[in-house]
């Protein structure tokens, strides 16, 4: 097996982890869920002005429901993990390294919002307990890999655009990746191959995105955990794009 496959299911395993301990834990699974749902609301108000954007609107949007987003990826994980070596042979190894850091940012982001579950004390949950979990989980170079995997996954995609043979082989392996039950990243791919494509240029889209991340990852972990004193001290007012 390839080192690039080796990878790929190691990340998915790292996943598959998560999930049982979920399964095996009703409550933890309630309060992941929550502080995924949580996040994606965040992500929405964050970037509200670029969800209403008509050049970046389909980009943010993507970015919201295939990398921030609460939905459950049992079904890609499950075809990825089935068809590790066929897909490093059947893919270009560009779209192969794109696999390889979706697939990583995917196993930190499960392992972090578990860890972010066990933490909160409370449902519903809500901005101040959102930003106790945050700092009781702490784990700052994790989250810093986090956003570094987000914005190369996005600059993978905004390259792979600029060579329109890979685009037409993309479409050409619709059939064979069916076959093998690669349907789901198919999916993914050709929608992030269109998205940035109809985008012109992601340099000041990720750009955004780099900064935003960077500075709330930076002000939830400096803001006072005590409740009463986080919206009292909240100079950066970073909580103005968090959800109540």
């Amino acid at each position: 097996m390839s080192a690039d496959a080796e990878y790929i299911l190691s990340a998915l395993q790292r996943v598959d982890c998560e999930r049982r301990l979920r399964i095996a834990d009703s409550e933890l699974w309630q309060r992941v869920h929550a502080v995924k749902s949580w996040q994606h609301a965040r992500f929405e108000r964050t970037y509200a002005d670029l969800l209403d954007d008509r050049r970046y609107a389909q980009a943010a949007r993507f970015f919201l429901e295939e990398l921030y987003g609460p939905g459950d990826f049992t079904r890609r994980d499950a075809q990825f993990a089935r068809v590790v070596p066929g897909l490093v042979r059947l893919f270009p190894q560009e779209i192969v390294t794109t696999v390889r850091l979706l697939a990583e940012l995917h196993a930190t982001s499960e392992e972090l919002d578990t860890i972010m579950g066990r933490a909160v004390s409370r449902l519903p949950l809500d901005r101040h307990e959102y930003v106790r979990a945050w700092q009781h989980t702490g784990r700052r170079e994790d989250r810093e890999r986090q956003i570094d995997l987000v914005i190369a996954i996005g600059k993978a995609l905004d390259r792979h655009t600029r060579r329109p043979m890979l685009r037409r082989t993309l479409h050409l392996m619709r059939v064979p990746a069916r076959a093998i039950g690669l349907d789901e990243l198919q999916r993914f791919l050709e929608s992030g191959f269109d998205t940035f494509g109809a985008m012109g240029g992601a340099e000041e889209f990720l750009g955004i995105v780099s900064q935003r991340e960077r500075q709330l990852a930076q002000a939830l972990f400096s803001l006072p955990a005590d409740r009463a004193a986080i919206g009292a001290t909240d100079n950066s007012g970073v909580l103005t794009s968090l959800p109540d």
